[in-house]
């Protein structure tokens, strides 16, 4: 009976074994073939990260988080989040600044534009002044749009990034698991073959004396 029961757990945990393997070898895969498409998209984009004079009037800690990557390729998930919420987003907010005296997001600059541009189209008599205000919200209103357009791609492309790091590490997890369930298995069929190779011990009845 003890034989049985070591040889059916160790072919469940032979069984889970394979299935870790396999598991592991997906995700390794997964690792791999993520991380080499977010390094080829974002070559593609042909971005080298800011420095020197590039990171002149940006706040502090933008400028701080953008240095330890000046003048290299963007190639990696990491680059693409720094230069999208260090420098583009640096830069859109002072746009906003400078206009509106804070920060715009693209929906609050096109709702002023539209706002601008609707009042030029019912007043023929409009001053240069207000011309040029609606045509500097304009300006803002597709700078905003391009700058988070960009944005939303380069943060894209570092959260596949991540599910990549994510996927590597799960794929040591899986083969770790495996290794162990592995040594396990083999243990427990050894042990189960031992079982069986010990003879049994017999009981013999005593003879009562004189018999």
């Amino acid at each position: 009976m003890r034989s049985t029961l070591d040889k059916l757990i160790s072919g469940t945990g032979l069984l889970l074994a394979v299935v870790l393997l396999v598991a592991g070898g997906l995700l390794t895969w997964a690792n791999v073939f993520i991380g080499d498409q977010v390094e080829e998209q974002l070559i593609a984009q042909d971005i080298v990260m800011p420095e020197g004079p590039a990171l002149e009037g940006l706040p502090k800690a933008d400028a701080d988080a953008l240095k330890e990557f000046g003048g290299s390729p963007m190639d990696s998930g990491a680059e693409a989040r720094a230069y999208a919420d260090h420098f583009i987003q640096a830069h859109m907010n002072a746009s906003g600044e400078e206009l509106a005296g804070e920060p715009l997001s693209y929906s609050q600059a096109s709702a002023k534009a539209r706002e601008l541009g609707g009042a030029l189209a019912e007043n023929p008599n409009a001053t240069q002044a207000e011309i040029d205000e609606a045509a500097a919200w304009g300006d803002l209103r597709q700078s905003l749009f391009m700058g988070s357009t960009l944005r939303g791609l380069l943060l894209y492309a570092f959260a596949f990034a991540t599910m990549g790091v994510i996927a590597g590490y799960a794929a040591i997890a899986s083969f770790v698991g495996a290794a162990v369930l592995l040594a396990l298995g083999f243990l427990g069929l050894r042990h189960a073959k031992k079982i069986e190779d010990t003879p049994t011990a017999t009981t013999r009845t005593p003879v009562p004396a004189g018999v």
